[in-house]
């Protein structure tokens, strides 16, 4: 199994903890962003979308964290990132998507890329067009965890939800959102990056690993 990530993609960073809490034996191919190396035709030939995640096992191949995500809950069900009864389940996966759909992709590097380059806004517009959308989405679910009891976004055991908030509040630390408004979705955080699993997928672990290996 091969994943083909970059160590600051939020959406790789997403399965990169999947990975280390299933503990799933997969190698890491870096793929520098900021160097273009998706448009390459190496790597676009394999995901013609040109962005990362993408896992590669025997014969599938996947883009999109969601697809990912899924496939490897489907081929390593245990220890499971969703809960069991239906009902939770489909609320841990829509917590997700509003983070996958609605948070991520407008603020992600392609799109703040294209509000400098080719619309010609300044760094501090750019700069509030990226927290206008962090706060809308935090505000959303910071409301979602306050009906929920535990560590982690629902319960006391990880799931997609923390697997797809903790990159995302993390690229909010990053471009110094403040995050002083949303308590709950801090105090998950701050218990997430003491837990294993999410330090040895950290963008600085994936760093260090990127360097020893050239």
């Amino acid at each position: 199994m091969k994943l083909y990530d970059y160590y600051r993609s939020s959406a790789s960073y997403r399965v990169r903890i999947a990975l280390h809490y299933k503990n799933i034996e997969c190698e890491l191919t870096h793929v520098n962003l900021l160097e273009s190396a998706q448009k390459e035709e190496a790597y676009s030939e394999k995901n013609p979308q040109m962005l990362v995640p993408l896992l590669e096992d025997d014969q599938v191949r996947l883009n999109q964290t969601l697809a990912i995500l899924e496939y490897l809950e489907e081929k390593f069900p245990s220890p499971s990132l969703l809960p069991e009864k239906l009902a939770d389940k489909m609320a841990v996966k829509a917590f997700a998507q509003e983070i996958a759909c609605e948070i991520h992709p407008l603020n992600n590097l392609r799109v703040l890329k294209y509000l400098k380059n080719d619309l010609d806004l300044s760094d501090k517009k750019k700069l509030e067009w990226y927290h206008h959308w962090l706060r809308e989405g935090f505000t959303s679910l910071e409301t979602r965890v306050s009906k929920t009891n535990g560590a982690f976004c629902f319960g006391n055991s990880p799931t997609w939800a923390d697997l797809f908030l903790i990159p995302q509040m993390y690229n909010a630390y990053r471009f110094e959102f403040p995050m002083n408004d949303f308590p709950l979705l801090s105090k998950i955080y701050s218990h997430c990056l003491q837990q294993d699993y999410f330090i040895k997928a950290s963008p600085e672990e994936r760093v260090k690993e990127t360097d020893a290996n050239g």
